[in-house]
């Protein structure tokens, strides 16, 4: 059996922290370019319309869910860009458990202020679009359609940011178990 050589095979568990730290690098990205994305939509959303010889305006800023949901995703996106920086530097240094347990919790931060926006945000987008007869609110993107349709892209763009967010909640969390106290 001449000319039979071992193959040399690569560490496995270096090759799973190289492409678990691409898929979290990748995913930050991700995370950060939707939010951003949501927020600036939401801040720059507005409509005014002539009603029964009135101007009628459609602002972000004429409601306090709306107000937070701009400004969660403005927060989650600033912090996810330290969270890449800090992900990259570190990079070297992730053979230390302790590090994945505070990226499990700042990315657990995140999402949960990701979905609470969301919540509000969808809850007074519901009230927008379909009214409520009991409470004899009537729906108001009958008139305002291209307000309700830049609120309902923003929405969607958080909720791919809330799920990024989730992703790299299960990876970290999946890292830090190995934690032994």
């Amino acid at each position: 059996m001449d000319g039979v050589e071992p193959k040399i095979m690569q560490n496995p568990t270096f090759k799973t922290h190289k492409y678990s730290l691409a898929a979290q690098i990748c995913l930050r990205i991700l995370a950060t370019v939707a939010s951003l994305a949501a927020a600036w939509i939401m801040f720059t959303n507005k409509q005014s319309i002539i009603l029964y010889g009135l101007v009628v305006d459609a602002r972000y800023s004429y409601s306090s869910a709306f107000k937070f949901f701009a400004v969660a995703n403005l927060i989650t996106s600033v912090l996810s860009v330290g969270s890449l920086f800090v992900a990259v530097i570190l990079a070297r240094n992730w053979s230390h458990l302790n590090n994945y347990f505070y990226m499990f919790l700042h990315d657990l931060v995140l999402m949960t202020l990701v979905i609470a926006a969301c919540g509000a945000a969808t809850s007074i987008g519901f009230v927008g679009r379909y009214g409520n007869n009991h409470a004899g609110w009537m729906p108001i993107c009958d008139n305002f359609v291209r307000f309700c349709d830049r609120v309902t892209i923003s929405l969607i763009l958080s909720y791919f940011s809330f799920l990024f967010y989730l992703f790299l909640t299960i990876i970290s969390a999946n890292k830090s178990r190995k934690i032994q106290v």
